[in-house]
């Protein structure tokens, strides 16, 4: 495993790299992260469904979805809640921020629309069906849950997810072989699920799959539709995932490890 000063230096040319991607690759990229993540979350949905202990249901949940970020980090995509992790290649000046802003951007459309296809074949192609519609049922549930969240609850839970997300990629960085990435990652991607924080991309798959399901399947959904998803949901998460990850990591990681050494 490197040291946290080693993964700070070496994140400089990783941030470099994805800002120099060619953008019809990254938008590419960008969409297998975003529909692993929805794979992630289909999957978790339906083994927490019939669950009814909330407490077990969380933990069921919490344990199979690092398996998202797993497939993110060790089958290569773009995640843009862990590229929130460039902020250090731009106050290193490796990067402009207009390269920042535009890979961030980029990024951030094609996981939305990566979820939200996989989100849409897996409700048309009747996957909520399972258990007499009982995962159906939750799946409209969770994205009525995460829409009726007040802006201010949303900005701060996305801020302890992805300080959480982030310390997770930050220690795949770190890891040399597979085995050590993945069990690296886990613990705090759990945490984040366990503790109920919200992460943007896993809600651009759990609201639209809400949304879509409701329709499908004629059930009802008091305030669900893609106004709440964007405004309700979408906007204060985003903005918290970009605080605690590119602000608090980020930004907090660089302080520690790179701009002592500048300044030296």
């Amino acid at each position: 495993m490197l040291t946290p000063a080693k993964i700070a230096e070496n994140y400089v040319e990783i941030g470099a790299g994805k800002a120099r991607t060619p953008l019809p690759k990254l938008f590419a990229l960008a969409l297998l992260a975003g529909a692993f993540i929805a794979f992630a979350g289909a999957s978790t949905t339906a083994a927490s469904a019939t669950v009814t202990d909330p407490s077990a249901a969380k933990v069921i949940t919490a344990l199979l979805f690092p398996a998202g970020l797993v497939m993110v980090v060790l089958a290569g995509s773009e995640l843009v809640t862990g590229d929130c992790l460039m902020i250090i290649s731009a106050a290193a000046k490796r990067i402009t921020v207009p390269e920042l802003l535009r890979t961030w951007g980029l990024v951030y459309l094609g996981n939305l629309l990566g979820s939200v296809l996989v989100a849409a074949l897996v409700v048309f192609g009747h996957t909520p069906d399972l258990f007499g519609g009982a995962l159906a049922e939750s799946l409209v549930n969770t994205a009525v849950a995460k829409v009726s969240l007040s802006f201010t609850d949303g900005l701060l839970r996305g801020i302890l997810c992805n300080i959480l997300v982030c310390v997770a990629v930050w220690i795949t960085i770190g890891g040399s072989t597979a085995t050590e990435k993945i069990l690296g990652l886990w613990p705090p991607i759990f945490l984040f699920v366990l503790a109920g924080y919200e992460h943007c991309v896993a809600n651009m798959f759990y609201i639209p799959a809400g949304i879509f399901t409701a329709a499908e399947y004629g059930i009802a959904a008091e305030g669900l539709n893609w106004g709440s998803f964007l405004l309700r949901n979408l906007l204060p998460v985003s903005l918290g995932n970009l605080i605690g990850g590119a602000g608090v990591v980020g930004l907090g990681y660089y302080y520690i490890y790179l701009h002592r050494k500048k300044a030296a």
